[in-house]
């Protein structure tokens, strides 16, 4: 049975939802599933926009069979390569041996490394940024968008209604599960952390290249009325789509969207746990209460990545292992490097029982492997457990944090 969306009169969403799979990418945790898009045009000619993860292949192919209803499928044209999108080209090839394949140079290069069956005589159509090509009453245009987040990726522009086909920008993490358009669902309450956790841990990295894209999206903006991204809702053009885009300018940037503070502890036995929240309450007691806490043990390195790209301020509170920084904290400041954070300013409480050392290799890492960042001279240092005088330095540390924040 199909389950698809009208997105126009003319257009149709015709992907799948994913709620089997537990980790994206193998990495990163989806407890509200994934959409898998991808949009079919009936014009003149039929074109379908990408394909879907393999793992919704029979619930995409029945949506395709029921839109075209009998029809010829005469274009399948590919944005972005990487296998939740493409690997159901070949299917797709199989059962439809009169489609054309439009995509570009790298594109198909990448197509030819994952063994698709694309060869044969006018089986594919390559086109570069600024062609055109036209369906009947529908033209396209095509735009680069590399290393968002591969390098072959594109976005396509109907210059004749106004939809932007943008790969993996503008997507999220959930399921859509019916509801098609942002403006279906609770977008800002209940979506906004998993778009910032997409965002973040897939494209952190290419801050630039994002910026790029934004700034060429920037000169056809006054003609994109709606924005169908390969994940999560559709937006059409209003001031929440606006909203979105500032919010994905503000994380290509690398600045934080709030003026807050993420308490991040690493702690083998509760001491250094302690001095967290006894730090944390230090903060509700002076009036201060923007803040988050959070065990780098317990909760998944994307979450704690997504937190720390959405605050001004992170105290690092960390136990010392081994003469060295705790593991699971050497993970998330590499993960933090790795995803090109900066812009930040930190303050460090350190725990070792007779010789602590995580505080001095913190500090280094963030001055010397990490940019522009702030590291605030009031570090607490705690031996074993806190003590008289470790809290008044707690004390101490919430006032400088919360000066730090008023002056941001």
């Amino acid at each position: 049975m199909q389950i698809t969306r009208k997105v126009t009169d003319d257009l149709y969403w015709v992907g799948a939802n994913e709620h089997r799979l537990h980790l994206f990418e193998n990495i990163h945790p989806i407890p509200r599933g994934v959409s898998y898009n991808a949009y079919l045009l009936l014009d003149e000619k039929t074109c379908l926009f990408d394909t879907v993860d393999w793992a919704g292949a029979r619930q995409f192919l029945e949506n395709i069979d029921g839109v075209l209803a009998g029809r010829p499928l005469d274009y399948l044209l590919i944005n972005h390569l990487e296998p939740d999108h493409a690997a159901s080209i070949d299917e797709i090839l199989v059962r439809h041996p009169e489609t054309v394949v439009i995509s570009n140079e790298k594109a198909f290069m990448l197509m030819h490394q994952f063994g698709f069956h694309i060869d044969g005589e006018n089986r594919t159509f390559e086109v570069a940024e600024g062609d055109t090509f036209s369906f009947g009453k529908h033209t396209v245009t095509f735009v680069s968008a590399p290393m968002v987040h591969w390098p072959e990726a594109m976005v396509t522009l109907d210059v004749t209604n106004g939809v932007l086909f943008s790969a993996d920008a503008f997507g999220t993490f959930g399921a859509i599960d019916g509801h098609l358009f942002a403006d279906e669902v609770p977008f800002k309450e209940e979506w906004l952390d998993d778009a910032r956790r997409y965002l973040v841990n897939i494209v952190g990295k290419y801050g630039p290249h994002v910026q790029a894209l934004l700034a060429k999206a920037g000169t056809v903006l006054d003609l994109i009325k709606i924005v169908c991204p390969l994940h999560g809702p559709v937006w059409r053009a209003d001031e929440n789509l606006l909203w979105f885009i500032g919010k994905y300018d503000q994380w290509s940037k690398y600045e934080p969207e709030e003026k807050g503070v993420l308490i991040i502890y690493a702690s083998m036995y509760g001491n250094t746990e302690a001095a967290a929240m006894n730090f944390a309450s230090k903060l509700s007691e002076r009036g201060f209460h923007n803040y988050k806490v959070y065990d780098v043990s317990s909760n998944h390195v994307s979450y704690l990545i997504a937190e720390t790209f959405k605050y001004s301020h992170v105290v690092l509170a960390s136990v010392t292992y081994n003469l060295g920084i705790f593991p699971p904290m050497m993970d998330y400041l590499y993960d933090m490097k790795a995803l090109n954070l900066q812009k930040r300013t930190f303050a460090v409480i350190e725990n070792g029982s007779w010789a602590p050392q995580a505080g001095d290799l913190i500090e280094e890492y963030l001055n010397n492997e990490m940019k522009e960042m702030t590291v605030l001279s009031n570090r607490v240092t705690v031996n074993s457990s806190v003590n008289e005088s470790s809290n008044r330095e707690l004390d101490e540390l919430a006032e400088a944090v919360i000066d730090s924040v008023n002056e941001a």
